[in-house]
């Protein structure tokens, strides 16, 4: 009971941290739309807007890592399973339970490697060229999604665990 109790609190704080990101992501998905109409009404009648290559990376940037654990949750990421499809549901669950291991690490040391990448750019104090925006408040953004992901498959690895412990299969 006491591992349920704790995996339905984890469960339901990684839903709640998801929901706010994609939010986030959603409203700079908004902005990106907004930009690019402004931007051709502009470049009709006036002149382009500064920087919006720059705006448009940095705010897809965060659209993208902000929906990594939210789509994971959704199984909304591509799968190859022809092969895995004619395995049993056992060999599929510890299959699985491996996969979201693996997934765990890599983006665990994604998130590590580019929040590394982040402290650089702000010690450098790096900025774009054109707006002279700073990077690293964007790069912090991309290992925090990859930091969430990494907590997702985590989650999803030690459910499917304690489902073949419980004997719940």
């Amino acid at each position: 009971m006491p591992y349920y109790f704790s995996m339905n609190f984890i469960d339901k704080f990684i839903s709640r941290l998801n929901r706010l990101l994609i939010f986030l992501g959603g409203l700079c998905l908004v902005f990106m739309i907004v930009l690019t109409c402004s931007n051709i009404v502009f470049r009709i009648f006036w002149e382009p807007i500064r920087g919006t290559f720059e705006l448009m990376g940095f705010s897809g940037a965060i659209v993208i890592a902000f929906a990594l654990g939210f789509t994971q949750r959704q199984k909304g990421h591509i799968a190859v399973d022809i092969l895995v499809n004619k395995f049993s549901v056992r060999t599929k669950q510890v299959l699985n339970t491996i996969n979201s291991l693996i997934c765990t690490a890599f983006f665990g040391v994604a998130a590590w490697q580019v929040a590394k990448k982040a402290a650089t750019l702000l010690s450098s104090g790096e900025v774009t060229e054109t707006l002279r925006i700073i990077y690293y408040p964007f790069t912090f953004c991309a290992a925090f999604g990859c930091g969430v992901l990494a907590l997702v498959c985590l989650t999803e690895a030690i459910q499917a665990v304690l489902l073949k412990v419980g004997g719940k299969e």
